[in-house]
């Protein structure tokens, strides 16, 4: 995503070298070159040999350890070729020459500590991710009458692990549909994360009613969080062509229809999960064709010089053409594109299509939805 040249690889098998990496290997190169300069054109040769302890410091702020101790050595080196060429050498010029050496050794011990803190944030980072992919399962192509694509675009390479989640599952009520964002980052928020994910794979099957799925639910945030942490969400329900949501503190989700994006606002709002929330599902009926907007609150605070972007304006141009997961690609290019890939916090994405009946055993309707999706 990165730059369009190649970058060089690092020693023992590393991956590319950071841009960080260059910078501070790059300005101990400039001042290795600078003092030998200056020490070459002045009439006392010596006067800036100590300079030379400098350039391992410069090197080991981003370098490997190994890189840092052939800068110190080449360091010495061209500070000892000095000395070799001038005469009358004095005890402080060999100190000077010690001190260079000396600041290697310090050097290379601090970058080797780097580098040992970095592999562990590293690890941690890895293992945060790997757990968030066994929460987050893959969707789709296709839930029961439903096309389903969907992506979770994380804010930087370097980001905390948000709690984003989402799920779509053909039940004996339909399919049924949750997308969630806990509060917070870290492993905390994966781990509450898979806790409402867990519980929604086994509710959703055997409850009928979407409103008993959020008590179950809430029960299930509350037991594993303290008294500020809450997660939003956002249950979809297609049973028969009648699209059900109940809408527990989350964006709502956008309608796309023959050009149009409709926004779902619930009848009235109600307070996340690990509130006690009571929520009064929303009902439409939907046409062949029609396509739904999932997503977290992410996307509602992208922005770039204040101005947020503009999701419902450009939604059907971004998301109304080729297949919902060609969607999802159009509009993640073109958030980033906007953002200029500078994202402040992590967003989870789902695009859904309804095909219209599939012909299979009609799904009763629930009995709160009767008569609700034309009034």
């Amino acid at each position: 995503m990165l730059f369009g040249v190649p970058m060089p690889t690092s020693p023992a098998g590393r991956g590319p070298l950071t841009p960080g990496f260059r910078a501070g290997l790059g300005a101990a190169l400039v001042l290795l070159v600078a003092v030998t300069g200056l020490s070459l054109v002045n009439d006392d040769r010596l006067t800036f040999v100590g300079l030379f302890a400098i350039v391992p410091f410069l090197a080991a702020v981003f370098a490997y350890w190994q890189l840092v101790l052939v800068m110190g050595l080449s360091a010495t080196v061209v500070a000892v070729g000095l000395v070799a060429i001038t005469q009358g050498v004095g005890p402080a010029v060999m100190i000077d020459l010690a001190g260079v050496l000396l600041a290697t050794g310090a050097a290379v011990a601090v970058a080797r500590i780097r580098e040992r803190q970095d592999n562990r944030i590293g690890e941690l980072f890895r293992l945060a991710a790997v757990a968030q992919q066994a929460v987050l399962r893959p969707l789709g192509p296709q839930v029961g009458s439903m096309a389903v694509a969907g992506r979770y675009i994380s804010a930087s390479t370097a980001a905390d692990i948000g709690g984003d989640l989402y799920e779509a599952l053909d039940t004996p009520y339909g399919v049924r549909i949750i997308i969630g964002d806990v509060r917070g980052k870290g492993l905390d928020a994966v781990r509450l994360a898979s806790i409402v994910l867990g519980s929604y794979r086994h509710v959703a099957y055997e409850r009928a009613d979407l409103r008993a799925i959020v008590t179950d639910l809430d029960r299930a945030v509350a037991r594993s969080v303290g008294d500020e942490d809450f997660v939003t969400a956002a249950l979809v329900e297609e049973r028969g062509g009648t699209l059900t949501i109940v809408n527990c503190g989350h964006p709502a989700p956008l309608l796309l229809r023959r050009g149009q994006v409709i926004s779902l606002e619930p009848p009235s709002p109600a307070p996340p999960l690990g509130f006690m929330p009571v929520a009064r599902p929303r009902v439409e009926r939907l046409e062949p064709g029609d396509r739904l907007l999932l997503f977290t609150d992410g996307l509602g605070e992208a922005r770039r010089d204040g101005e947020f972007f503009p999701t419902t304006d450009r939604a059907w141009r971004l998301l109304g053409h080729g297949t919902v997961g060609d969607g999802l690609a159009s509009l993640e290019t073109a958030l980033v594109d906007w953002v200029h890939g500078r994202l402040e916090d992590d967003i989870a994405l789902v695009l859904l299509e309804y095909a219209g009946p599939d012909g299979g055993p009609a799904v009763p309707m629930p009995s709160w939805e009767v008569g609700a999706a034309g009034s």
